[in-house]
């Protein structure tokens, strides 16, 4: 059903004579003497119907409703001024100086009427039709039922508990069309140089978006050279780069850093591979990018820029905030009292992680803050200085952390080994490492490690040591166990639309 809303109308005087209109062109009229001599004034007539227009839902649309001034034409050569009216006008389109211009927002016909008065209270009207419908056959044929631009998922409603605080602003704002258009982006092979990696591959949706592999695999038997990250409300991350050692400066910087990188997506345009450009020219010959572009940004136009705003629309969509803590914390809003819905294990594990160690705790709320359970700004190493896949390497400059939200999947197994360097295979060894961080004892390595060092981790110039025991280390593990979220492992909208 089509709803009827109030015309709106556009006037603009053209001159006959070349006398300035403002902003509207100039057109001559021709085939009359003008103001009616020898006998009367005739009406304007239509010399060149318009026909029918298209407006694709989602694209920039422009049409010139005078046709260049011959639209109409007068016997008298009389100055004629013009008034277009859309029915239903529902907002989308508008006119300066005949040129109706645009973006439709849903499938609807708008009757478009242009009227010419010549200045006599003699006029004549044309009308055509501007039909929007959504320009998604390539999109169907690719994927089928999984995207249909006449219902898109809804990606713009996080939903989270009233106690998470408001998120990060983020260059891109996420949308429905964005969202939809990176979801095809993270998990499309194409782009890689050989077809065989996508952004999912390293960061599997079943896995808490991260991977079970020490370093994930890239293309022609390349590596990355870190564990990858655990994608998951980093719309909530008090740090506001990315990267482990945080060398892009925001989500958008990092998510086409892999495509560029040779051992990741190989993009890299070293030693004969093709580059970035390269890339936007096979994506441009594949058909649906062309409709996902266009109904995203108005223009098929792929650029590295659309393509790191819809990337990190989808990345900044993926929230989990359904765990048992969530019920819990909703249920006691004093984080020191006993959860109703936690056992005696993980309630003892929650006292445990939120008191510090001078009350017997340890202190991990002074680095990863609930209840987003995010890595504080402007952090140091915390004791992990390995190199993947070089246990003679050092590195000192991993300062990030994911949140400690979906440490584990809902069957309970981790959601891969811990750490930069993926060196700790299991939650215990994570609290082991914390218990008693291990210190070089060579020089220059013990100095650089002592000067990079997260000071939280530090008391009176040395590395603390917590002294739990074993019950309270499973305590702690138990706790951390109560962050696992349901949905963002089932949701469609984050899975595979190929």
């Amino acid at each position: 059903m089509r709803k009827v809303l109030l015309l709106s109308v556009f006037s603009m005087a053209l001159s006959a004579c070349g006398a300035s209109g403002g902003d509207n062109p100039v057109f001559l009229q021709t085939g009359g003497s003008g103001g009616g001599s020898g006998g009367g004034n005739s009406a304007p007539d239509v010399a060149l119907p318009n026909s029918d227009q298209s407006a694709p839902v989602g694209h920039d649309f422009a049409y010139d409703a005078t046709q260049g001034g011959q639209t109409f034409t007068d016997a008298q050569g009389d100055n004629m001024s013009f008034a277009v009216t859309f029915a239903p006008d529902n907002g989308d389109f508008t006119v300066a100086a005949g040129m109706i211009t645009g973006r439709s927002s849903a499938p609807i016909d708008v009757a478009v009427t242009i009227t010419a008065n010549d200045g006599t209270q003699s006029s004549a009207a044309d009308e055509f039709v501007i039909a929007s419908d959504y320009d998604q056959d390539a999109i169907v044929a690719a994927f089928g039922g999984s995207i249909d631009l006449a219902a898109l998922a809804d990606y713009e409603t996080i939903t989270v508990p009233d106690f998470i605080r408001a998120p990060n602003d983020v260059a891109s704002p996420v949308t429905n069309a964005g969202a939809t258009l990176g979801r095809v982006l993270f998990y499309d092979t194409a782009l890689s140089i050989d077809d065989t990696v996508s952004c999912s591959s390293c960061h599997q949706q079943a896995s808490a978006f991260s991977d079970t592999q020490v370093v994930s695999n890239g293309v022609a038997g390349g590596v990355t050279g870190r564990h990858s990250m655990r994608l998951i409300n980093t719309q909530w991350s008090d740090e506001a780069a990315f990267f482990w050692d945080e060398r892009a400066v925001d989500l958008e910087d990092q998510v086409t850093d892999p495509i560029r990188d040779h051992n990741e997506h190989g993009f890299s345009g070293q030693d004969g591979r093709p580059n970035f450009d390269d890339l936007i020219v096979k994506l441009e010959a594949i058909d649906y990018y062309d409709e996902l572009f266009a109904f995203t940004f108005g223009t098929p136009d792929i650029t590295e820029e659309r393509m790191q705003s819809a990337l990190a629309q989808f990345v900044n969509s993926i929230v989990s905030f359904d765990s048992r803590f969530d019920e819990g914390r909703a249920q006691q809003p004093d984080i020191f009292q006993p959860f109703p819905n936690f056992t005696f294990d993980e309630n003892e594990g929650k006292n445990i992680y939120m008191s510090g160690p001078a009350d017997n705790g340890a202190g991990c709320r002074r680095c990863h803050a609930d209840p987003e359970f995010s890595v504080f700004q402007d952090s140091g190493h915390i004791g992990v200085i390995g190199v993947a896949g070089d246990p003679s390497g050092t590195d000192f400059t991993n300062t990030r952390s994911p949140s400690l939200r979906d440490l584990f999947a809902p069957d309970g197994t981790a959601n891969g080994p811990f750490m930069h360097d993926g060196s700790l295979a299991t939650m215990r060894a994570v609290i082991d490492h914390y218990d008693a961080i291990p210190v070089p004892t060579t020089e220059p390595t013990r100095t650089e490690f002592m000067n990079s060092i997260d000071p939280q981790l530090v008391e009176f110039g040395t590395v603390e040591r917590l002294n739990l025991t074993d019950i309270e280390k499973d305590q702690v593990e138990a706790f951390l166990r109560t962050l696992t979220g349901q949905t963002v492992y089932s949701d469609v909208k984050w899975s595979s639309p190929f």
